[in-house]
């Protein structure tokens, strides 16, 4: 996966609401192509938030070559990862 920086100044820097909430400034949703009502996630790594769109069926087919194991239930199977 390649990563690109791409620096967008901005005149108003973003605050916290009493809600923990952030604004994002518009000029930078527009560099992201982030519309009002998109998904996004936020990473935490190396004490920085990274925000990223969420693009609908960008993992379909990654594990296609999965092959399931029909004599186990799902139960056992959620209960075996958890331990």
């Amino acid at each position: 996966m390649l990563y690109y920086t791409l620096n967008v100044k901005v005149s108003v820097m973003p605050k916290v609401s009493s809600k923990r909430q952030i604004t994002l400034p518009s000029k930078q949703c527009e560099v992201l192509g982030i519309d009002p009502g998109d998904e996004v996630e936020v990473f935490i790594a190396d004490g920085q938030l990274t925000v990223v769109k969420k693009r609908h069926g960008s993992a379909r087919g990654v594990l296609k070559h999965v092959k399931g194991d029909p004599a186990c239930a799902d139960d056992d199977s959620r209960d075996a990862s958890v331990s």
